[in-house]
């Protein structure tokens, strides 16, 4: 179960962290998790280069260092990187100071101001011990998934997902994985297509 839409109630709940970015502009922010990995991440360089548009990449520590190439791709061609641990690690199901020194690790490679937590699961005392040890650091959710993790999910009904749901300063999330790989395919040309040709620009958080 998920929520393509963030509910007001979490935001509510992390108000510290950052959901979506201002409404006055038609800027759209498109995230993606889990990678670099090969052709994959490849596939979505060359599409965003396509359309002149910027992005944020959370990447796994564990996948930096494997595909250390496909990493150097995603910093030369001007993209943002954000820390999505060392392991992918679940918040909710860690103890503070293994996530801690998890997501340590992850900005050992990563050296950046931005964390997103995996599956957004995070206790608000592991935001405290993180923001402890880096303290410009910015925690970003985002107020769109797209769903397509979800293997029982369509690829038109993850493209309907963001395209119904995206507004101006939106944080939208995709994931540049093996899993996500066949709805990402789909619905990434035609999400840049959608918006680009209804004046939206694409930036990097």
């Amino acid at each position: 179960m998920y929520l393509i839409k963030s509910p007001l109630l979490l935001k509510w709940y992390y108000p510290s962290l950052l959901w979506n970015k201002s409404r006055t502009e038609k800027v759209i922010y498109l995230t993606f998790d889990d990678g670099p990995i090969p052709n994959v991440t490849d596939f979505v360089l060359k599409t965003l280069k396509a359309f002149n548009a910027k992005a944020t990449f959370f990447c796994i520590g564990d996948n930096i260092v494997k595909h250390p190439e496909v990493y150097a791709c995603v910093i030369n061609d001007g993209h943002a990187i954000g820390n999505h641990t060392f392991n992918h690690l679940k918040g909710w199901k860690t103890d503070d100071e293994t996530y801690i020194e998890n997501a340590l690790m992850c900005q050992q490679l990563t050296r950046t101001a931005l964390f997103r937590p995996p599956y957004g699961r995070i206790k608000k005392s592991q935001i405290s011990n993180l923001r402890s040890q880096i303290p410009d650091l910015k925690i970003i959710m985002w107020d769109v998934l797209s769903g397509d993790f979800d293997t029982n999910l369509s690829a038109e009904k993850c493209y309907q997902n963001v395209i119904k749901n995206t507004e101006n300063g939106s944080i939208v999330v995709f994931h540049d994985s093996l899993k996500a790989f066949d709805r990402l395919e789909y619905t990434l040309p035609r999400v840049l297509k959608y918006f680009t040709d209804k004046g939206f620009t694409f930036s990097a958080l």
